[in-house]
C-alpha cells in the first residue's frame, strides 16, 4: 500500500510539472510579446493570452482537486542537507536561479505561509472587507462606474461644431504648396529660366538637324517672339538685333522645312 501511494505521489508530481511547464512557456511568450511588440499588439490577442493562461491554471487546479492525486498539503519538505557551496545539479534543474541550498535561502523557498508583512496586510483588508457591508460595498462600485460612465459621456457629447471649427482651423493654418518652388517652375516652362542649351556633339549632315539643334531652335523662337513682343510695346529696339532675331527665326524655319521634305515619305 505504501509503494502504491509513493508510485501515485510521484505520478502525480510529474503531471504537475509538466502542467506548470506550460503555463510557464505561456507566461514567457506573453510577456515577451508585451516588452517587445507592445506597438503591433493588438487587444484580440492579449485577451487569446489571458485566456490561454486562465485555461492552463483551470486544469492545474482541477488536476489538484482530482481524487486520484494525493493531498499535497499532507506532505512536509524537510532539507536533509544544507551548503554554503555552489550545487550544479540544483542549479541546473532550477535554470541557474537557484545555484546554493544555504541556510538564508531555505526559509524563504520553503515558507508555507507568507511574510509576517504581507500577512498583516492581508488580516487589514479581510478586517476591512468583514466590517464593510455587501450593499455599501456594492454603492461605492456603483458610484464609480456612474462617474467613468459620465465622462466618457461627456466625451461624446462634445459639439460637432467644435470639432469642425477645428478641422477647419488647422486646414487654414496648413501651407500646401511652396510660392518659391511654384514660380520657379512657371518661370522654367513659360520662358526656359534655368534650363541648359543643348548643342550636338559631332557634326550634323545637311537638312537632318540634331537633338541640340531643335532645342537651340526652340530658345531662339522664343527670344524672338519675346522680342517681337517687345517692339509692338516700346516701339524701339536696335535694329541690329531685329537682323539676327530675323536670321535665326528663318534658319529655323529653313531647318523645319528641310527636315520635314526629307522625311515626307511621298516626294515628288
Amino acid at each position: 500500500l505504501q509503494q502504491r501511494e509513493e508510485k501515485q505521489l510521484e505520478t502525480s508530481v510529474e503531471s504537475l510539472i509538466s502542467r506548470v511547464a506550460h503555463v510557464k512557456a505561456a507566461l514567457h511568450s506573453f510577456i515577451y510579446k508585451l516588452e517587445n511588440e507592445y506597438e503591433r499588439l493588438m487587444w484580440p490577442s492579449v485577451l487569446d493570452n489571458f485566456a490561454l493562461l486562465s485555461g492552463q491554471l483551470n486544469t492545474i487546479n482541477k488536476l489538484l482537486r482530482n481524487e486520484k492525486t494525493p493531498s499535497f498539503r499532507n506532505q512536509v519538505i524537510i532539507p536533509l542537507l544544507l551548503s554554503p557551496d555552489r550545487d550544479e545539479d540544483l542549479a541546473k534543474l532550477t535554470e541557474q536561479r537557484l545555484p546554493v541550498f544555504s541556510h538564508e535561502i531555505v526559509p524563504d523557498y520553503l515558507r508555507t505561509k507568507p511574510d509576517p508583512e504581507v500577512e498583516e496586510q492581508e488580516k487589514q483588508l479581510s478586517a476591512e472587507a468583514a466590517r464593510m457591508g455587501v450593499e455599501v460595498a456594492q454603492q461605492k462600485q456603483i458610484q464609480a462606474l456612474n462617474k467613468v460612465c459620465s465622462g466618457l459621456l461627456e466625451k461624446l457629447n462634445n459639439p460637432r461644431e467644435e470639432r469642425d471649427a477645428e478641422s477647419i482651423s488647422l486646414r487654414q493654418n496648413k501651407q500646401y504648396f511652396n510660392p518659391a518652388d511654384t514660380n520657379t517652375l512657371v518661370g522654367a516652362v513659360a520662358f526656359g529660366r534655368g534650363l541648359s542649351k543643348c548643342r550636338p556633339a559631332g557634326p550634323v549632315a545637311p537638312g537632318h538637324p540634331g537633338p541640340g539643334t531643335m532645342m537651340g531652335g526652340g530658345t531662339a523662337l522664343q527670344q524672338a517672339a519675346i522680342g517681337g513682343g517687345a517692339v509692338q510695346q516700346a516701339g524701339s529696339v536696335v535694329p541690329q538685333q531685329q537682323g539676327q532675331q530675323g536670321k535665326m527665326a528663318s534658319s529655323i524655319k529653313t531647318n523645319i522645312k528641310s527636315a520635314s521634305s526629307s522625311m515626307h515619305p511621298y516626294n515628288r
